[in-house]
């Protein structure tokens, strides 16, 4: 960062270091729970959890964990539940007492759970009951020992909790039958341990708090082993490019993307509770009348979130017509925010759609556009302090500024390593450089901008084709919704580009479509073919998955 002078033009985030404010996420939840103990701290389905209230949760639940269990520090412990009040209580008791905490999708299959239980050696299991049968066909081939089953209404309220918990059960059927003997229910031990207290466990900075699986988009997922120190550099990191932009204890934060995505973890659930935030809880964000709904309900200053997302969104007439007047920050990350989006979210709710870079490996964040300052459409932004950021070539030399290459990633918030991977581990470093399999380029003012995924590049007649580029032209067009790239082979070995399409229009035609691009792209980025699907795979956090696109 030193060799950029013209960086002490920008915002006072950029610069070279800055202090990690904290020893341990303990810490930072028990400055919290000091300062604003009477504020809201989570909501959910209409039901408010203060921070008092939240702490005597994580209390109880620490003292069932210390005197009902095996479980000790460093012990590894699943959580696996959609955003519910329960969620962060979980969290914050398994960090109290130092236990690793897995986060695990809860729309995994039995196989993939199976993989990171395994993996992971993990000796407990939070669960809503959802998702328990499962847990059930596998939990025989695992370590586990304690099964504590939640369900989504636990945290509701007596009578609000039982009449949701009997719709989900038997209106709507939902839950699965399942059988796991020696189960425990979490509503009752947060009762009959509630006022209790457990010991303090000593946690060392060096300590693991969480492993961060990757999605496995090139293979098994790999578990990054993310310390307490890595996370608090995070946090301390995005202090600093917050500067003054929040009131302590006033913000209202959406929080749609699920606490179990790193993205949501560090920036929802642990940075913005720093500051005393409301964080509103969205259980399932696919449905976007019920979201929206809750939009409504609850004017927000903060909303983080994917592209599609952010797309989804401002196709529903209720969101058009939202007061956007307190909204202070619109964060997207997880995947590329098209220009597009940008522009057309800027000029519906009057504030910039900023987009920050990071990855599970980085605690994630690494790079992100100024606050209240100069950002710019299109890129990821600018290093956060002690960040170092270069682009590589294949021979791991620094390339010219303005070509693309990989780019690598050193800073406190680089992982300690991938879970019992240590070969894994050496291959995606680079001395002390994480490399990401991400091409990007960095321009004249030291902006970054992705390019693509390494691996997802496409190779037609010599030249480099990305089907981020491909896409963000076709996300141009006013009758496509969303648009997912990959590439394909011809009998003879050859690539070419094809494109899948949910259309927004549907009088949008393919050859309308193709001459479209061609209008946008070189001859060789256009695509040969165009499918039309009713809608595109996508992740748990809503990032479209190419390699499933068929």
């Amino acid at each position: 960062m030193g060799k950029f002078p013209w960086l002490k033009s920008y915002p006072d985030f950029v610069s070279q270091s800055t202090e990690i404010n904290y020893e341990n996420i303990v810490e930072i939840y028990d400055q919290s729970i000091r300062n604003f103990g009477n504020k809201i701290a989570y909501k959910n389905m209409d039901v408010e959890l203060t921070y008092h209230e939240l702490d005597n949760h994580v209390n109880a639940l620490i003292h069932y964990f210390q005197n009902n269990t095996r479980l000790k520090k460093g012990d590894k412990i699943v959580l696996q539940m959609p955003n519910l009040l329960q969620y962060p209580v979980a969290i914050f008791a398994c960090l109290k007492a130092g236990l690793v905490i897995v986060n695990t999708n809860p729309l995994y299959t039995a196989d993939e759970m199976l993989h990171q239980y395994k993996d992971s050696g993990a000796k407990a299991v939070i669960i809503v009951e959802n998702f328990a049968h499962n847990l059930e066909k596998i939990i025989s081939k695992t370590d586990i020992e304690t099964v504590i089953i939640t369900t989504i209404g636990d945290l509701l309220g007596g009578f609000k909790g039982g009449l949701t918990n009997f719709v989900i059960r038997n209106v709507k059927k939902m839950v699965p039958a399942f059988s796991i003997p020696g189960s425990l229910n979490l509503k009752k031990i947060l009762k009959d341990n509630s006022g209790k207290k457990g010991k303090n466990v000593e946690i060392k900075n060096t300590d693991t708090a969480f492993l961060q699986y990757t999605g496995g988009t090139t293979g098994l997922s790999k578990g990054a082993e993310l310390t307490h120190r890595n996370i608090c550099a995070n946090v301390s990191q995005v202090e600093a490019w917050i500067g003054e932009n929040v009131d302590h204890g006033e913000e209202v934060v959406i929080t749609a993307l699920p606490l179990y995505h790193i993205f949501a973890l560090t920036a929802n659930c642990l940075t913005f509770f720093r500051y005393g935030s409301k964080n509103i809880l969205i259980t399932n964000p696919r449905d976007m009348p019920k979201f929206c709904a809750d939009l409504k309900k609850n004017p927000f200053t903060v909303i983080t979130g994917v592209n599609t997302l952010f797309i989804g969104l401002m196709n529903q007439d209720v969101f058009k017509n939202l007061n956007f007047d307190k909204l202070k920050l619109a964060l997207g990350g997880g995947m590329a925010v098209q220009d597009i989006v940008a522009e057309q979210w800027e000029k519906l709710t009057g504030t910039a759609l900023l987009e920050a870079y990071g990855l599970s490996e980085t605690s994630p964040a690494a790079t992100i556009n100024p606050w209240n300052g100069k950002h710019k459409t299109g890129s990821i932004g600018l290093p956060l302090p002690n960040t170092d950021v270069k682009i590589l070539d294949d021979d791991f030399k620094e390339v010219k500024v303005g070509e693309p290459g990989e780019i690598a990633i050193k800073g406190p918030q680089v992982m300690k390593g991938y879970w019992n991977k240590p070969e894994e581990t050496a291959r995606c470093m680079h001395g002390e450089y994480f490399l990401t399999g991400d091409v990007g380029t960095m321009d004249e003012e030291g902006f970054f901008k992705i390019v693509d995924r390494k691996k997802e590049m496409i190779l037609i007649s010599g030249f480099n084709v990305y089907p981020n580029d491909v896409e963000k032209a076709i996300s141009e067009n006013p009758k496509v919704l969303e648009v997912g790239v990959r590439g394909e082979k011809n009998k003879d070995g050859t690539e070419f580009v094809r494109a899948f399409i949910v259309k927004k229009d549907p009088s949008l035609t393919e050859e309308e479509l193709i001459e479209f691009c061609r209008t946008k792209l070189t001859n060789y980025k256009v695509p040969k073919s165009i499918s039309f699907r009713d809608e595109l795979p996508k992740s748990n956090v809503g990032k479209i998955l190419r390699r499933l696109l068929e």
